[in-house]
């Protein structure tokens, strides 16, 4: 399995794209007007606490309060250490009105809702985590291979000791730290005791709201996050970014094979490789399968449904094969899309209906499997009597439609508009209201183009009827700039 990083950077924005066996997998957007900032620690300040939601709202310095749940906020012993496992407390004894506190952001703000807070706070490194109020030292999950984690484990341990470290704080072994050294883990015990030492500083001045620490650049954050033995090659078109890629694989990952080459082709590099395609493709409803199939995946405030149909997918065998062929090419292809969209929160999946357990079992294990790849955590049910599974994906960020669509002025976020024929009749309707009320003889509808033309062809007898009806005349007028489902009806 081959891999490959793509780095766009121009002075409106950063677009990283990670490909792998020539398709893209997932693309991440930092707009610098509009920078994400998860990760980001801030002193901050309560200025709501609701103990009927058992949250609070607190004031970072962003356009919206930022939103805090108490299972967000770590209890403490004298020390200021997080107890594990502490009885929990209501809202009201862990914050109060007015009252300054330290937080970092866990999701950034998504449509209506302010961004997400915690008081667990976490700085990353290369291989490690640190955990500053925190004793815990643990691994990644996804490390699955008993030896390597007692060998990780001894190694970070060795680390440690050699380092001296004496200080608070606890540390997670990432799961990119997979053949990592104990010189490796000490240089990030080393830049992690630096980090922190600055933010404490930050954190000291008493200064009000402001943000103490922010997560480096997407370009830096993507190579530190995503780099790993099967990346061959990263590709980035800008030379500052490229000498700053370069620098810091020399520094912290000089043993990977992996190719930087700065981009220098008069071809954009995102059409080189498809990828603008690929994210205007992301952003429809509908997904075609080789098979024929299709995916139409639906997007709205409380969760996202994908439905899987055959299309035109006929199979060669029978009915039942032909179902379980399309389910498991949609299962490869739903696991990718929700990579690519970064879909995050509740996802139901309605999978074609199969009658064969066996079969159900083949796409529930297929899907399952794809999801592994995904960098964000999942959970997922097995298939259920309807043939849905239900499932969660972490999101902390907004996904690609939201990033890079508006709400739509026109149809208000339906998707879809009145009818011309409906406008008439609401016109219709509208004349007869205004008729009973004003004595004028002659009344204008100004409508759009679409509406007016249906008004005097289709509906001209019965807008003939409706003029003899009220005993008035009716006169029209095209307005441009009004949408199909707008129109007025004035006294003239």
């Amino acid at each position: 399995m081959s891999e490959e990083i793509l780095i766009n950077v121009t002075l409106m924005e950063t677009r990283v794209a990670l490909i792998e066996n020539g398709l893209l997998q997932e693309i991440f957007i930092e707009r610098h007007n509009n920078r994400g900032h998860v990760g980001d620690v801030f002193r901050g300040k309560v200025v709501r606490v609701m103990p009927g939601m058992e949250a609070a709202f607190v004031d970072i310095g962003l356009d919206r309060a930022a939103f805090i749940h108490s299972s967000d906020i770590a209890a403490v012993d004298a020390d200021g250490f997080e107890v594990r496992d502490a009885e929990p407390k209501t809202i009201q004894e862990l914050l109060r009105e007015g009252q300054s506190i330290v937080v970092q952001v866990a999701k950034d703000a998504i449509s209506t809702k302010g961004a997400r807070l915690t008081t667990h706070i976490t700085l990353p490194s290369r291989n490690l985590v640190y955990m500053p109020r925190s004793k815990h030292i643990g691994i990644s999950q996804r490390l699955e291979g008993e030896e390597e984690r007692e060998r990780l484990m001894a190694e970070l341990t060795k680390a440690l000791e050699e380092e001296r470290w004496d200080e608070r704080g606890g540390f997670i072994i990432r799961t990119a730290a997979e053949g990592a050294s104990a010189e490796e883990m000490a240089e990030d015990v080393r830049f992690l005791r630096r980090l922190w030492h600055k933010v404490e500083e930050r954190i000291k001045r008493n200064d009000g709201i402001r943000a103490v620490y922010s997560e480096v650049p997407l370009y830096m954050r993507t190579v530190r996050d995503l780099i790993k033995p099967e990346v061959e090659k990263i590709r980035i078109d800008n030379h500052d970014t490229f000498m700053a890629i370069g620098q810091f694989l020399e520094d912290f990952v000089p043993e990977l094979e992996t190719s930087v080459e700065y981009y220098q082709g008069d071809r954009p590099l995102f059409d080189l490789y498809g990828i603008e395609d690929d994210i205007n493709k992301a952003l429809g409803r509908q997904v075609k399968l080789k098979s024929g199939g299709d995916l139409i995946i639906d997007q709205t405030e409380a969760m996202t449904t994908i439905d899987v149909n055959t299309g035109g997918y006929l199979g060669s065998r029978n009915h039942a094969e032909t179902i379980l062929k399309t389910n498991l090419e949609a299962a490869t292809a739903i696991a990718r899309q929700l990579r690519v969209r970064n879909l995050g929160g509740i996802i139901i999946i309605d999978f074609i209906d199969m009658l064969d357990p066996e079969h159900q079992r083949q796409v529930h294990r297929t899907f399952a499997k794809a999801l592994e790849k995904d960098h964000a955590r999942t959970t997922i049910t097995g298939i259920s009597q309807l043939g849905l599974i239900e499932m969660t994906r972490k999101r902390t960020r907004e996904s690609l439609g939201q990033t890079l669509n508006s709400h739509c002025p026109v149809c208000s976020g339906r998707g879809n508009m009145k009818s011309p024929e409906t406008v008439c009749y609401e016109i219709f309707r509208e004349i007869l209201n205004v008729a009973r009320s004003y004595e004028n003889d002659v009344l204008l509808v100004m409508a759009s183009q679409v509406v007016v033309d249906r008004l005097l062809d289709e509906e001209s007898d019965t807008l003939a009827n409706l003029e003899e009806l009220i005993g008035k005349t009716v006169k029209f007028e095209v307005e441009p700039m009004y949408t199909q489902e707008q129109f007025d009806v004035v006294l003239y």
